[in-house]
């Protein structure tokens, strides 16, 4: 009894196992798709649509591939080299996997990220795209490896090889090597180069992040990586790798119509990062994004005809970037003036590092504002100043672009003439080292080593993104919360079905009708500074008065019937120049310069020259028909009367006069000035009746009118003629 129990059993066991064997293959391969139908295969691609967020068409991947078979025998062998060397070095030694390079390389991807990855042969790589679906599981993995070395007994090396670089897509709507060589470079696949064909087998892995229309400097560094695996597999020589690099990438403009290009093509990555090449570029997904085409064409026309204003200043480009602060939306993305003029056009500088020159300040200035080292009315002496420290070679001896200096101003005018003297001395008395850390918090990722800097960091020393210079200014029109920036509202897949939706208690689709102040109260995210900070650097932005000695009461800074805050920034060296300015629901920055990075013409070095005019149109187009929206004052913000001259709290004497002439400023609560910074004192003068530095030989000493800073002193009635220079040691 017990042995037919336990044979029974036995066999119950056997059973349950081989229907559990049957099971997995059933998962695993019910219809599994044959290979014999690779030289025929016609899928049938949908295509995506990116649109604004109004549903207008911006670009169409096209319903068809756009492919034309070629054979390989009739091309150059480099151009099979170049894919191997890349894509799969073993390809002639494997029989459709390599298990130590690639099948091995997945697992432990797979162990270590937990996502599945990598590791694909050029058989895998023909099979994924052609018979199976992008998902990313063991299932998928387990099928394609089947399927390639299935492929592998049925057709030769050389026909896998030609199926791959008909099938593989090289960007956009392209697909095979055939069209991807006349897509790039005007010619047929036969009359490749070596750099072009190294170029083209670079792409296949990432067409949008290679794409030279994105970045062409990393396209070449691709096509690069190319040649010198060829280089170390020896398919070409050593003179050929050195001769090849060198050689220019003359890539064609792209002509398939499209609106707003650069944007499109900075939201395909986007997809492309969050699903893969296949999905966006076959799968029908329909794009909602967050820009508006009005906005945009309007700006791209202000962008070409003011720049044709100054030709003559040795300005060929531009960038524009209009977002809204509270919900970080890209309203408008103009990357270069003309995408389709050249291989430049295509450069997108929103995305790109430039220096921000005086346009970082107002960071600097927040940062001392939150840690309460200065308010608004504090003096700044801004006389002649070299800085030195330990282990640097030469003082830094900062000039303001006018070529003047102003003597004791307070904050509020010091940032709103953007003056360079008081800067550097923000910057000296919060720290590099406090400085980089806190702009993180600005969202400004690009600043790292402090040690990499020094005091010109506040005059635009460290390279930013435009678009995260947008996020950092979104700080003040936030209330003191950055917003990372967003480019997609709405996905839908090809059954209409929604995929994703961008949700924000802020969010508003017809932004042209008149806007409510912002619930800054739903604004997520951590907060960079308080709302008692960014309200006063947003006043101070926005108060004419203050830049007036510098810009004049009737700039281009100034937006009719607007209160707009807003920050103008060139380089010393003229290569940037920036005007950056928002309202709490509207942010437009502008760039102009030259990819090139050749100075423009010195008459821009008053910085509302170039970008100003531009910005100041684009700005009055966006806040066309808005209400006029201050910023909001928070209750810990008081206003105090100060001396016009001093910054020292204006006093009134028992007789009812008051102790200075004086002006409205605000402060936080408990910081407004307690001490008097200016004072009749007996000081060391020199013969010519200066204010003598410290060890002077031969001084007289007289009573006199000083006025400090946090750094050192100045005389009121002094001479001032040739100035001697204050020396600060840090």
């Amino acid at each position: 009894m017990n042995i037919y129990l336990f044979k029974n059993r036995k066999l119950l066991i056997f059973l349950s196992l081989l229907l559990l064997f049957f099971s997995i293959l059933i998962f695993l391969f019910y219809d599994l798709p044959s290979p014999y139908n690779l030289k025929d295969y016609k899928s049938i691609p949908v295509s995506t649509h990116i649109l604004d967020r109004n549903g207008k068409l911006l670009y169409e991947i096209y319903r068809e591939q756009n492919r034309t078979p070629v054979k390989l025998k009739d091309l150059p062998p480099y151009i099979a080299q170049a894919t191997i060397a890349i894509e799969d070095k073993d390809f002639y030694k494997h029989g459709g996997i390599s298990i130590i390079g690639g099948v091995g390389r997945a697992v432990k991807d797979m162990i270590l990220t937990k996502k599945l990855q990598g590791g694909s042969t050029i058989t895998q790589q023909l099979v994924k795209s052609s018979l199976l679906t992008p998902e990313r599981t063991l299932k998928r993995k387990v099928r394609e490896i089947v399927l390639a070395i299935w492929t592998e007994r049925i057709f030769s090396k050389d026909e896998i090889l030609e199926l791959y670089l008909n099938q593989v897509p090289y960007g956009g709507a392209t697909y095979g090597i055939e069209e991807a060589a006349k897509k790039y470079f005007g010619k047929k696949a036969v009359n490749l180069t070596l750099a072009e064909a190294a170029f083209l087998a670079g792409l296949p892995q990432a067409p949008s992040f290679y794409s030279p229309y994105n970045n062409l400097n990393l396209a070449k560094k691709r096509r690069n990586d190319v040649l010198k695996a060829m280089y170390q597999q020896k398919y070409i020589d050593k003179k050929t790798l050195e001769t090849t690099i060198k050689q220019e990438l003359e890539i064609k403009p792209p002509t398939q119509s499209i609106k707003a290009p650069h944007f499109v093509f900075y939201v395909k990555q986007q997809l492309e990062e969050k699903y893969d090449i296949k999905t966006v570029e076959e799968g029908g997904l329909e794009v909602y994004t967050t820009l508006d085409l009005d906005i945009q064409e309007e700006a791209e026309k202000i962008l070409k005809e003011e720049l044709e204003k100054i030709k003559s200043l040795k300005v060929s480009n531009g960038a524009i970037l209009v977002t809204r602060p509270p919900t970080g939306e890209i309203l408008t993305m103009v990357g270069s003036v003309d995408f389709f003029a050249s291989q430049s056009g295509a450069f997108n500088v929103t995305t790109a590092l430039r220096q921000p020159g005086s346009a970082i300040k107002p960071i600097n200035y927040a940062i001392g504002l939150e840690r309460k080292l200065v308010t608004p009315a504090t003096i700044f002496l801004d006389i002649p100043t070299c800085f030195t420290a330990p282990g640097q070679p030469s003082a830094y001896c900062p000039q303001n672009y006018d070529g003047k200096f102003h003597g004791p101003v307070q904050l509020r005018f010091a940032l709103g003439n953007s003056y360079n003297i008081p800067a550097v001395k923000m910057l000296a008395l919060n720290g590099v080292e406090n400085f980089i850390a806190s702009a993180s918090a600005f969202t400004i990722s690009t600043f790292s080593d402090p040690k990499k800097y020094g005091l010109s960091l506040t005059l635009g020393g460290g390279e930013v993104k435009m678009t995260e210079l947008a996020q950092a200014f979104s700080t003040f029109a936030n209330r003191g919360k950055p917003k990372k920036l967003v480019s997609i509202l709405k996905i839908k897949d090809k059954l209409g079905k929604t995929i994703y939706e961008f949700k924000d208690p802020n969010f508003v689709r017809e932004i042209k009708k008149p806007l409510a102040p912002p619930n800054f109260l739903a604004i997520q995210g951590k907060k960079a500074i308080s709302s008692e900070t960014a309200f006063l650097i947003s006043h101070i932005l926005l108060d004419n008065n203050a830049r007036t000695a510098a810009f004049g009461p009737s700039s281009f800074l100034v937006i009719p019937n607007h209160a707009v805050s807003v920050k103008t920034g060139t380089t010393d060296d003229k290569k940037d120049n920036w005007t950056i300015g928002f309202t709490p629901n509207f942010l437009t920055v502008v760039w102009v310069g030259n990819n090139d990075g050749s100075p423009m013409h010195p008459y821009l070095t008053s910085g509302i020259t170039g970008a100003a005019p531009i910005w100041n149109r684009v700005m009055s187009y966006v806040l066309k028909n808005q209400p006029d929206l201050w910023p909001i004052k928070p209750e810990n913000v008081i206003g105090k009367q100060v001396c016009w001259d001093s910054g020292d709290l204006m006093v009134k004497r028992e007789d009812g006069s008051e102790s200075c002439q004086s002006r409205f400023e605000y402060f936080i609560k408990e910081t407004e000035t307690k001490e008097k910074y200016i004072n009749r004192m007996i000081v060391p003068v020199t013969k010519d009746d200066k204010l003598a530095p410290a060890n002077w030989p031969d001084v007289e000493l007289k009573e006199k009118t000083i006025i400090k800073d946090m750094f050192g002193m100045y005389c009121l009635d002094c001479n001032h003629d040739n100035e001697i220079p204050q020396v600060i040691k840090l």
